[in-house]
């Protein structure tokens, strides 16, 4: 009993506030912008022809309609969280605050893994949008260069190129940081606008028959397979310490990024099933193939070019909350505190952002990450369904605390948001659940090893 009770010990709201050093420069319009770059990215540029071709067929629309409805009752309590709790650790201060250490060590951990992971699995991408491009002028990297060890090259430079690419930037500060992402979104969102006003014209309803060939069970495998392409917004709640008014802006970005990108999704899906037979989406590169297939080549270079600033902001996204997660966790005393001094110039964790870095670099770099990069989507699933049941039990423990943001019908609507994950997660296959299981069966060792014996939480002063 006593250990049940030092594990599920909760942190006080504010915990972290004491910590001074990470510098609050970003606005409610900043946080929509890094959201936008965060989720447009591998979904919309990747995922969206192969899950049309494999699982959904035109009905893909109705895919991103369903993981969306998801997300917003996630998204709905990350709001209420991030405007009450704060703190730079998302998720895994809100498990903290309303679930206790232990749990929210499960969160963090599962953090690290979604936001790492996601990270070098589209850089890879990115470094194949890349070589594309340069062979349309004639330059082509050698195999050695461009693909892992065990895909026949040496290292993929490419991808690691773009992890290192951004630590530079991560590190110069968050101000300099926001006004990069903010660039590489606007050339993002213009290639989009490119690619519907040319489909708009291309379309053909006759390609949309049958739009259910794979059934409703196909409307929901194709949500489970896409949810990838929502990841992402999690990620806004981590900036709660360099927001300037994390109360009213913290919300803001996260549901209005998201029904933003909800809505891009489902017009692009809708015209790219529209200009070709789901069947021929199979493909990694299904925009710029489709314009490609209607006659549209420069446009569909272009598209590409876009492809990689939308790859680049949804990596840059992922990198910057796997950073403050590790921070958070690091100052509770769960995870070792190295690299986690603030730069006083920068006022950024430099140190920390070339670790990780360094490590999703090689990572990009010399592994086959296809497998790993499977179990993202249920560590998404899984944290969201945490924070969801965080609100509700904060909601009964400490109903006087400051909501800024409240989620409109509580308790309902983060338990449809538990209900609805847990459904996606079922979607699943078996290999998913295998890697999630190894990968939290990994971090309860390391727990129970290291955290609890260093836990601030446990330490006689607190």
């Amino acid at each position: 009993m006593a250990l049940l009770k030092t594990l599920f010990r909760l942190k006080p709201p504010h915990s972290n506030s004491h910590h001074q050093g990470l510098y609050r420069c970003l606005t409610a319009s900043d946080l929509v912008v890094m959201g936008i770059g965060a989720i447009v990215g591998a979904g919309i540029f990747v995922l969206t022809g192969i899950a049309a071709a494999k699982q959904a067929g035109p009905a893909i629309t109705l895919s991103y309609v369903l993981a969306s409805f998801v997300c917003g009752c996630s998204a709905l309590a990350y709001a209420e969280l991030a405007s009450s709790v704060g703190g730079c650790g998302g998720a895994y201060t809100y498990a903290f605050v309303g679930i206790g250490e232990f749990i929210a060590w499960l969160i963090g951990w599962d953090l690290l893994l979604e936001y790492g992971m996601n990270a070098a699995t589209i850089s890879i991408g990115w470094g194949g949008y890349l070589q594309s491009i340069l062979q349309t002028c004639g330059i082509t990297i050698p195999k050695a260069l461009s693909a892992d060890p065990f895909n026949g090259g040496i290292v993929n430079l490419p991808a690691m190129s773009i992890v290192l690419l951004l630590a530079a930037v991560l590190s110069i500060g968050t101000r300099e940081s926001a006004r990069f992402n903010k660039i590489i979104v606007i050339i993002k969102l213009a290639v989009i606008a490119i690619f519907i006003g040319i489909a708009t014209f291309c379309f053909d309803p006759a390609k949309w028959k049958p739009f259910m060939p794979f059934g409703v069970k196909g409307i929901v495998n194709g949500a489970g397979f896409i949810f990838f392409a929502y990841l992402g917004f999690d990620a806004i709640s981590t900036t709660a310490e360099e927001v300037v008014n994390p109360a009213r802006d913290l919300p803001i970005g996260i549901l209005v990024s998201l029904v933003i990108c909800t809505i891009l999704y489902v017009i692009v899906a809708g015209l790219l099933t529209g200009i070709m037979y789901y069947p021929e989406l199979n493909v990694t590169s299904p925009v710029s193939t489709a314009l490609l297939h209607v006659g549209y080549k420069l446009s569909s270079e272009v598209v590409a070019i876009g492809a990689i600033a939308g790859l680049t902001t949804a990596i840059f996204a992922m990198y910057y909350g796997c950073t403050r997660v590790y921070l958070a966790m690091s100052r509770d005393g769960l995870i070792p505190k190295l690299f986690t001094n603030i730069h006083p110039r920068s006022r950024s964790p430099r140190q920390l952002v070339w670790f990780l870095g360094s490590i999703m670099a090689l990572i990009a770099g010399f592994l086959p990450i296809d497998q790993i990069a499977n179990i993202v989507n249920i560590g998404a699933l899984a944290a969201f369904a945490g924070v969801s049941i965080s609100v509700v039990v904060l909601r009964r423990t400490k109903p006087d605390m400051p909501r800024p943001f409240k989620t409109p019908w509580s308790p309902f609507i983060p338990i449809l948001g538990v209900v609805m994950c847990l459904y996606l997660m079922g979607s699943l296959p078996l290999i998913t659940w295998v890697s999630f299981f190894t990968w939290m069966a990994v971090g309860l060792v390391f727990y129970f090893g290291y955290s609890r014996f260093n836990s601030v939480l446990h330490s006689p002063s607190s």
